[in-house]
């Protein structure tokens, strides 16, 4: 397989560590290691003092993994499959596709959803919202049905507008994909940071025995250097499929990641509400913000996740302005040109508790244009 440049993380890799400010990143603030060691009861830190750094089980801890079905409706743990999200969203991409076949993802959206579809040889199609709103209709998606349709990728909350579903709609999904015997993947790596008056969705593996649910540490739990997610599916031989191509990749996972994961999973509300908090915080200061600079053309805040794809006011492309914003202020935004989407946008993350000084500065540059 030859794959394309994943130009979103090629960029970040650019930028990230050596900006000064990051407006658009999609994770909250990392906790710190004594942090969730704090958190954790006595057996917890037991399994963590006593923990040996040799190989671990290829489909995850079994602790870890009974501690991930109290989220889910299924109480069969050979229905969870654990490793790093990238590294499930690509075996389970290639464990579901054939050349032959032809997918749907949305759009815009993050890279691997489409780009490894791509890699595989697959026609794919692609799921747009309405720019006025980011509202995705179904009656859209099931125009993009065809004879060889073999899956549809799904991403609520969704990356980079903070769009979401209704439960009719997630379900309106399901009875089309039923209809016409298609797999669902749902990355819904940013599951249960739902804003004010937003109905949660289930897993789309709890509704449908061809639904594949993706989540993980990184977004809900503000853990993304775990570098921990799993597979949901109630399809045991998929999960097995995925098993044994895992062991052409990492084979298993971190020892110290797997237990950390445990104690979050474990104590989710402690990692949860400070992130829902922060995010509910940096969404009205934002908002603030869009109605004293009129380069922002609009801000339709985000109904779920952390983050919100603006339209900006610009004589020039966002790609230019991005970079020469990170040149003169240090400031990293992420331009829509790395979501492969048309338009003046950029992603603004709520996630980051130091986003009331990223606007500070902003608004000094944007005073000097």
């Amino acid at each position: 397989m030859r794959i394309k440049n994943f130009k979103l993380e090629r960029y970040f890799a650019k930028h990230e560590f050596t900006a000064k400010h990051l407006l658009s990143s999609s994770d909250c603030d990392g906790y710190e290691l004594k942090t969730v060691l704090l958190f954790a009861n006595k057996n917890e830190l037991n399994l963590w003092e006593n923990l040996k750094l040799g190989y671990t089980e290829s489909k995850g801890d079994p602790l870890l993994r009974e501690s991930i079905l109290h989220h889910y409706a299924t109480d069969n743990i050979d229905n969870v499959v654990v490793a790093s999200p990238g590294e499930l969203n690509f075996i389970a991409m290639n464990v579901l596709l054939n050349s032959d076949d032809h997918a749907i993802s949305i759009s815009p959206g993050y890279q691997s959803l489409s780009e490894v579809i791509n890699a595989i040889g697959c026609d794919i199609s692609y799921w747009k919202p309405n720019s006025e709103n980011w509202e995705f209709n179904p009656i859209d998606l099931e125009k993009l049905i065809q004879k060889n349709t073999k899956l549809i990728v799904l991403n609520f909350p969704h990356n980079p507008t903070g769009a979401y579903l209704t439960k009719t709609q997630l379900q309106e999904i399901v009875s089309i994909a039923q209809k016409n015997d298609l797999y669902i993947f749902s990355d819904e790596m940013y599951h249960k940071l739902i804003m004010n008056g937003t109905e949660e969705l289930p897993p789309i593996s709890d509704l449908y025995d061809k639904g594949i649910s993706l989540w993980g540490t990184s977004k809900t739990f503000g853990l993304a250097g775990l570098r921990i997610g799993w597979l949901v599916a109630t399809d045991t031989a998929f999960i097995n499929k995925v098993v044994a191509f895992k062991d052409y990749l990492s084979i298993c996972n971190s020892a110290t990641s797997e237990v950390l994961s445990l104690i979050a999973l474990n104590h989710i509300e402690e990692f949860l509400t400070p992130n829902l908090k922060k995010i509910t915080n940096n969404v009205a200061l934002f908002r603030e913000f869009t109605e004293r600079n009129e380069i922002i053309d609009s801000f339709i805040p985000p109904k779920a996740g952390s983050t919100a794809f603006v339209k900006l006011n610009l004589d020039t492309s966002t790609l230019d302005f991005s970079n020469k914003l990170v040149e003169k202020t240090g400031i990293m935004t992420l331009p829509a040109e790395m979501f492969d989407y048309k338009g003046k946008y950029i992603r603004v993350g709520f996630g980051r508790k130091n986003l009331g000084t990223v606007l500070n500065e902003f608004e000094k540059y944007l005073k000097t244009l």
